[in-house]
């Protein structure tokens, strides 16, 4: 009996080796290398190997690491906030109106975004957005402006709309699962207890909704604070965050223990906020049950 568990045990091994080896290649490898460098000091256009803590110092006395993080924490909030509220219609419209025959259909078009890539959507985006672009000539062409909008690109409102049309996917799919897995008779019990669907919806949907719509802000959340491409090309280099930040120490001041610092002290913050998300996960997983 003991030597078939082990066969097994060595089974199970033999088969997640290969993904564990990958993910530890893939992840962990260039994790534990950024937090290494990020004890290290920095030399003229080299890495000087000794152990310091000043890079952590110079990070957290920074007053501009503290606005461009809070900056980062902000945007990343506006976008979740955006894209939930966007994502929870489409995803109640999928699951309570949508007949089950036409569900795949409908999930197969929402994936449709993802045939493009991301860096091709952000550059339509500022095509749209622009001086020039789609809204301002249309607008133009109605006559009701006559000097293009200046004040739809280039600022923060511009990388909220470009992020949350990025992300919504990510939001609508998992409340569209935490809805589908509701039981449709504790919807006509309340209403059979003179409940109106405003009422049910908000005593009874929603609550059973919740791990859904906090699952979709986590996913949402975590990539937005480190994205770099839109706050670059959308926000015109105006409006740094965080990920722009950690690029400028690593590339353009080629001081990498310091950049290497900025990102773990982002990745703790992150982790922090992330463990919030969970805790409320939880209580509404309790709730639910």
């Amino acid at each position: 009996m003991a030597s078939g568990n082990r066969s097994q045990t060595a089974q199970g091994l033999t088969l997640i080796a290969p993904p564990l080896g990958y993910a530890v290649l893939v992840l962990a490898a260039p994790l534990l290398t950024i937090l290494a460098y990020s004890f290290f000091k920095d030399g003229y256009l080299t890495v000087i190997r000794e152990f310091t803590l000043e890079n952590y110092r110079t990070v957290w006395a920074d007053p501009i690491f503290h606005k461009i993080m809070l900056r980062s924490v902000v945007v990343a909030a506006l976008v979740t906030l955006v894209t939930v509220v966007l994502a929870f219609p489409v995803a109640y419209f999928l699951s309570f109106v949508v007949t089950p025959q036409k569900k795949a259909m409908w999930l197969f078009l929402i994936t449709i975004p993802f045939w493009t890539s991301y860096l091709i959507r952000v550059f339509l985006w500022k095509v749209i957005l622009g001086y020039n672009g789609v809204i301002n000539s249309g607008l133009k062409t109605l006559g009701i402006i006559e000097q293009p909008l200046t004040f739809i690109l280039y600022n923060v409102n511009s990388i909220v709309i470009t992020l949350a049309h990025a992300y919504a996917p990510f939001a609508i799919l998992p409340i569209f699962i935490a809805l589908e897995k509701i039981d449709r008779s504790l919807l006509e019990a309340g209403r059979d207890l003179g409940e109106s669907r405003a009422m049910t919806f908000w005593r009874v949907t929603l609550p059973l909704a919740m791990p859904g719509v906090v699952a979709a802000s986590l996913i949402v959340f975590i990539p937005t604070i480190g994205d770099y491409v839109t706050p670059a090309l959308i926000g015109g280099g105006k409006i740094p965050m965080i990920a722009n930040m950690i690029q400028a120490q690593m590339l353009d001041l080629d001081n990498r223990p310091m950049g290497s610092a900025l990102a773990v002290t982002a990745m703790l913050i992150v982790a922090v906020i992330s463990l919030i998300f969970l805790a409320l996960n939880r209580r509404f997983l309790r709730v639910r049950q």
